[in-house]
């Protein structure tokens, strides 16, 4: 007989009871943890999130701010800025640049220098958003690209602001120019934690006074908090913290006198420096040949570039500060007052100038410009008519440790201070200096030679000018400025920037008083320089110069005319005005020009006549060049 079992319903709810219990605590559980989730989310973590959601719509946009103005000292504008449409890749947003590149050239314009300039800015810049392909587009080319927006992924139509150098090539080595920031830039600005203020600029001064007052002219980055589109297009402005502009600058320099200083060059390359000797104002500052600043401004091209840097003229070479040259026969005025205050010489001492100079026991003539020499010479007559062979002798009994100690004093062998960056220091010889520089001993002949400013010392014209104007100054040194003012953006006030005086060179004032007559006398007649002054209704100190390119053997004479022009000499002449109350001291330097008192010194009248007299030069053809008795 067959058991029948029954179930035991207790059980068998009790199971279910217990089973619906532990479901119920599951989802009891997981209901907490969701609840705990969202609590996190929404409660905790809710500044976190929702600045992610906002992210999404909203974009924090740069504004880069407006660089400064730069203006002379009548408040002519020499460099500003002006706004153009520019057509820019947006590199992360693009696969194949290439192609983009072609679909844009179907609809507007683009040259292959337009692509090389894009692949050299590529290549440059590859930490930022956007590189342009095209600057200054037309009204049509612009609405050509809007219209085929849509067609074109990670292309952009931005309006830029550019720079504008109104005064052109002449300007150029004082101005400067700005470029595209570039890695070492960037890692500069990091250096300097000045990264974050350059965010949304694309240049940065790369010479001159936009290099040395960067700071000053880029001015402080603001923002835009943009509400934008799901395809990132701009919808509206929510905040705005406004960029500051950059602050303006005030020269002392002007315009019109530099133009004049540079046309008086004719066709000759060289520099000139002119100085205000009460304040250090820096009235001009010419190089020549110059370059059009404006080429860099979009990106110069390799053609042209390579033309600029390979010249043998070498227009980027800032001449004023970095041409080095030596000082020839510019420099004895300086070495009279140092064997007079050295107490080697007297106003009234004078020696015998047969033509030449040897050293004791030595057969080797160094020579006098002047072949047959120039009889009995003192002081006076040896700086009026350049007398070299007074100079030889006296460097000799000087040694060349007290001529670079005194000489030391007016600036030669060192930086001048100015506000320009890229100043060469020249070089004022010593028995110090050959021995680290040669490892060699310092040899007699050489400090012959450096009596006349020759040999190894060497100067730019910068330099010339400013111990020109410390002479002029009755010995008291003033630092070189070419900044006047500043003008905050704010108040829209001109701040005067400080003159800075630095130590006086003592000198007894009838020394000073002997040399002074005796470089007025230089443009007077019988001086080297007297052509130069002819008809002047002020009084003129100076001297001329000339300073030997190529080495001329020891029974050769030197030929101006059947020697390669740019193997020629250089003319040299420094000089003040008016005589007896000095507004304006300057040095020029012509290349290959020759003779300081025919080439140099009318370029310097020039000057003097349009500052003193407000004299502009004729228009016509320039007067032939002066006769001079000497350099």
């Amino acid at each position: 007989m067959n058991r029948v079992h029954l179930k035991n319903l207790d059980q068998e709810l009790a199971y279910f009871q217990r089973r619906l219990i532990v479901g119920a605590a599951f989802v009891f559980a997981l209901a907490m943890i969701l609840l705990a989730r969202a609590f996190y989310m929404q409660v905790l973590q809710y500044q976190h999130y929702h600045l992610r959601a906002e992210n999404n719509r909203i974009a924090m946009v740069p504004v880069a701010p407006n660089r400064g103005f730069i203006l002379d000292r009548n408040g002519q504008i020499l460099a500003d800025n002006y706004s153009a449409y520019t057509v820019e890749i947006v590199v992360s947003k693009v696969r194949d640049s290439k192609k983009t590149i072609a679909d844009i050239a179907k609809l507007i314009e683009i040259t292959p220098a337009h692509i090389r300039r894009f692949r050299k800015l590529l290549a440059e810049s590859h930490e930022f958003d956007t590189v342009p392909l095209k600057n200054k587009l037309s009204d049509e080319e612009v609405a050509i690209l809007a219209a085929h927006r849509y067609r074109l992924p990670g292309v952009e139509v931005r309006s830029r602001l550019f720079r504008n150098y109104r005064a052109g090539p002449g300007m150029a080595h004082v101005v400067g120019f700005i470029g595209r920031i570039n890695d070492t830039d960037m890692k500069r600005l990091k250096k300097n934690n000045r990264a974050e203020n350059y965010v949304g600029s694309t240049h940065i001064g790369k010479v001159g006074l936009e290099q040395s007052y960067e700071k000053l002219l880029h001015g402080r980055t603001g923002y835009e908090q943009m509400e934008t589109d799901s395809g990132g297009r701009a919808l509206r402005v929510l905040a705005r913290i406004p960029p500051v502009s950059g602050n303006d600058l005030k020269l002392y320099l002007d315009v019109h006198l530099q133009q004049i200083a540079e046309q008086a060059f004719g066709d000759f390359r060289g520099s000139l420096v002119a100085i205000d000797p009460k304040t250090g104002g820096v009235l001009a500052l010419v190089s020549r040949p110059g370059f059009d600043p404006n080429l860099f401004v979009d990106g110069i091209d390799t053609d042209t570039w390579k033309s600029l840097n390979e010249s043998p003229d070498r227009p980027m070479v800032n001449r004023a500060l970095r041409g080095v040259y030596p000082p020839g026969s510019t420099i004895k005025p300086f070495m009279a007052l140092a064997g007079l205050e050295l107490g080697l010489r007297t106003p009234s001492d004078s020696i015998p100038d047969p033509g030449f100079y040897s050293l004791p026991g030595s057969r080797h003539r160094y020579r006098d410009w002047k072949k047959e020499g120039h009889g009995i010479v003192d002081l006076h007559k040896a700086v009026v008519q350049s007398c070299d062979t007074y100079f030889y002798r006296l460097a000799v009994d000087m040694g060349i440790e007290s001529m670079h100690d005194y000489l030391s004093h007016f600036g030669f062998g060192q930086t001048t201070g100015i506000d320009l960056m890229g100043e060469s220091s020249g070089l004022l010889p010593s028995k110090a200096w050959k021995a680290r520089r040669f490892k060699q001993p310092w040899y007699q002949g050489e400090t012959v030679i450096a009596g006349i400013g020759q040999g190894y010392h060497l100067t730019t014209p910068l330099q010339l000018a400013v111990a020109t104007a410390t002479f002029a100054n009755g010995g008291t040194r003033v630092a070189p400025r070419l900044v006047q003012a500043i003008r905050d953006p704010r108040t829209r006030q001109w701040i005067p920037q400080p003159v800075v005086v630095g130590d006086k060179v003592t000198m007894k004032p009838d020394h000073y008083e002997a040399v002074r007559q005796a470089m007025i006398d230089v443009l007077r007649p019988g001086g080297t320089a007297s052509a130069a002054a002819t008809g002047a209704p002020y009084v003129m100190a100076g001297k001329t110069g000339t300073a030997q390119v190529v080495g001329i053997k020891q029974n050769a004479r030197y030929d101006e005319k059947r020697i390669q022009m740019r193997h020629r000499d250089h003319a040299l002449f420094v000089a003040f005005a008016p005589a007896e109350a000095p507004t304006i001291a300057l040095a020029v330097l012509v290349e290959n020009g020759g003779h300081g008192g025919s080439t140099a010194a009318p370029i310097a009248r020039t000057v003097f006549d349009y500052y003193l007299l407000g004299k502009r030069p004729v228009a016509a053809k320039q007067e032939a060049a002066l006769e001079s008795a000497g350099d």
